[in-house]
């Protein structure tokens, strides 16, 4: 069920949906990007998805980095968590429309991992493919591509794992 044409009070009481963000770096410390495969706009993002009932956040950092890029836990190694959640609102025209309009956004919580392994171990035609291409990019450009209404997110996040980032 939807709610379109919720009032301000109404999206402010609204919870954020608790997810998790990878932030995946190959040897150089470029970033896994994305493209949206549900997008007709060029929108690229880095792996990230809700936390399961019951899950850690690490759990479900690692599930969602398998989910949407074939990439399992042997093959990345742990650098880094962000040191807190990070929150976004939904822009109005998507404001209690997803996620059966129960939210008024996300508070996520980001892991940096080092991928180990080859590119060829990367498959984004999974189950539940959310990704038509993707590719290793720089930093600045990885904010550049996301979409405006999470660009903060990831300047945040970014900041954070500055240090390791090419």
């Amino acid at each position: 069920m939807t709610r379109p044409n919720l009032t301000e009070a109404e999206a402010a009481a609204l919870p954020y949906r608790p997810c998790v963000g990878v932030v995946l770096i190959n040897a150089e410390g470029r970033i896994f990007a994305g493209r949206r495969i549900d997008s007709d706009a060029p929108a690229w993002q880095m792996p990230q998805g809700g936390i399961d009932e019951g899950e850690k956040p690490r759990q479900a950092a690692l599930r969602e980095l398998w989910e949407e890029t074939g990439v399992t836990e042997d093959l990345v190694e742990f650098l880094a968590k962000s040191p807190d959640w990070v929150t976004y609102d939904l822009p109005p025209e998507l404001l209690g429309r997803v996620w059966g309009g129960r939210f008024r956004g996300q508070k996520q919580r980001w892991f940096l991992y080092r991928f180990t392994g080859r590119d060829d171990q990367v498959n984004i035609a999974t189950d539940h493919a959310e990704f038509s291409e993707w590719r290793w990019i720089g930093a600045e450009e990885m904010i550049e591509a996301i979409v405006p209404f999470k660009r903060a997110v990831y300047e945040e996040v970014v900041a954070a794992f500055r240090g390791h980032l090419a």
